[in-house]
């Protein structure tokens, strides 16, 4: 699986970064993490609110079209955005530069952008 989410607390907030070049698609290792970060941040009682953004140029460019057609692996889009939108705590989406296609639906899932 390729792309990463970085993730880290500071103070009460939990960043997460979208960090798959050049313009962060939502490949399986991207939704793998974004579903391990959210899933991490939900049950950190230190952790109050979530931080979404992305590296470099992009927020997310949405579907890795080098994936299509191939086996899909770890958790859907739609599992990603579930656990977003049931969250109990706060997402932001720090949105930098583009949010296509399911990076549109990553931020509009969000709390506050």
């Amino acid at each position: 699986m390729k792309g990463t989410v970085h993730y880290e607390v500071r103070g009460n907030v939990a960043l997460m970064t979208i960090d798959n070049p050049p313009v962060n698609p939502l490949s399986s290792g991207v939704r793998q993490g974004l579903h391990d970060g959210l899933t991490q941040a939900l049950a950190d009682d230190a952790v109050a609110a979530i931080v979404l953004t992305g590296a470099g140029r992009a927020f997310i460019a949405g579907a890795d079209i080098s994936e299509f057609g191939g086996k899909s692996e770890g958790p859907s889009l739609g599992d990603c955005l579930a656990a977003m939108d049931n969250s109990s705590k706060p997402i932001v989406a720090a949105i930098n530069g583009t949010a296509f296609g399911g990076g549109l639906e990553v931020a509009l899932c969000c709390h506050y952008r």
